[in-house]
């Protein structure tokens, strides 16, 4: 089998560009909707939501990779950088670095792509990793680079990329291509596609031993962010893990050959809908401090906690909503309290109830 870069025009992808007009267009005009909606936040509103985005797709980014994170850590990395942070706490390596790469791209989102700044971001992502031999520069091994899966007597191979000799030039090759295409450059592809093609490219190379894909998506989110001169502030690796499957679909069709239609209109999808989602995350922002100012001084400190706790779920709540066992356990305190509790928020409004006996559930009424 012959593998992408291995076809005799890599990389020269080609794709039907009327396929993903629309959504070139569609990107473009949702970019701005997002744009005029962070900018009328008020400035602490503003602050939340950014780092919000920013610590959902640290987490999710890494999610993809199977590594699990700690929320509070990276989103303590993250305000310390912005600098509001004022408590000391702890942040273990993985969370840190991670956080410090999400800043890196935030801030120096125009900055062009160089050897040096994908091998500060490859630091960052294995901050804390003792399993990997080259860190901070590409990868030198002579065995094969291989993305498998199935037993060990019998895997399965979903792509092989370029031999390790050919990292620096392969790299090279890319970061002109990057600069090429960036707006102002001579061969400007649409915002959507440099994108795509830009993650499709990089990952096929796989230049690190490891963390290619959270590099490889943050390049992507650069091409986007670039595109509109500004952060995206889009939630593309919090729609990629919901899919994760489809995602990795996606790329494993177009490993195999140069012409990647299939691919940009997959990848161009997740981009919309991730910008839906980073609308809707300010749209619940709003509804959370309507919901604040209405119930803040009606509640004790244990429902207070609560709800908090909930308001951190985000979006998507608790799964199956908040039972009177979650409830006790966040409150610290006796079923007989958390009834008389979660009652009296179901009273005034702060919370609905669905379900019977130990079925029931609550929800935020943040639509109230």
């Amino acid at each position: 089998m012959k593998w992408n870069w291995q076809q005799p025009d890599w990389p020269e992808f080609r794709w039907d560009r009327t396929a993903i007009a629309a959504l070139e267009t569609r990107f473009l005009q949702q970019a701005g909707v997002l744009i005029g909606s962070v900018k009328h936040l008020a400035d602490g509103d503003r602050a939340t939501i950014t780092i919000d985005i920013m610590t959902g797709e640290a987490l999710k980014t890494s999610e993809i990779e199977g590594e699990l994170l700690n929320r509070d850590s990276v989103q303590s990395s993250l305000r310390r950088q912005f600098g509001l942070e004022t408590g000391h706490r702890h942040v273990p390596p993985a969370e840190r670095g991670i956080a410090e790469m999400m800043m890196a791209l935030y801030r120096d989102f125009a900055a062009p792509l160089t050897h040096e700044s994908l091998w500060a971001w490859h630091e960052m992502v294995m901050s804390g990793r003792q399993d990997v031999s080259a860190i901070g520069r590409y990868r030198d091994h002579d065995d094969p680079m291989q993305v498998v899966s199935g037993p060990l007597h019998k895997p399965r191979v979903h792509f092989e990329a370029p031999p390790s000799k050919v990292m620096a030039d392969e790299m090279a090759r890319f970061f002109t291509w990057f600069a090429a295409t960036a707006p102002g450059g001579g061969q400007p592809p649409g915002a959507l596609a440099r994108a795509g093609i830009a993650h499709l490219h990089f990952v096929s190379i796989h230049p690190f031993e490891d963390g290619n894909g959270r590099i490889g998506r943050a390049i992507a989110e650069k091409a986007l962010s670039q595109a509109i001169g500004q952060p995206s502030l889009i939630a593309l690796s919090h729609i990629i893990q919901r899919r994760r499957a489809a995602y990795y679909d996606a790329l494993e069709a177009a490993n195999k050959r140069d012409e990647i239609t299939n691919w940009l209109i997959y990848f161009a999808e997740t981009v919309i809908d991730a910008q839906a989602h980073s609308l809707a995350e300010i749209d619940f922002l709003l509804a959370k401090t309507r919901y604040y100012d209405r119930y803040r001084d009606r509640m004790n400190a244990r429902q207070a906690r609560v709800v908090a706790r909930m308001f951190r779920e985000g979006l998507d709540g608790f799964k199956g909503g908040l039972s009177a066992a979650n409830y006790i356990a966040i409150a610290d305190t006796s079923r007989a309290t958390a009834t008389r509790d979660l009652q009296e928020l179901v009273a005034i409004g702060a919370l609905t109830q669905k379900g019977q006996l130990k079925s029931t559930r609550y929800h935020l009424n943040i639509g109230g």
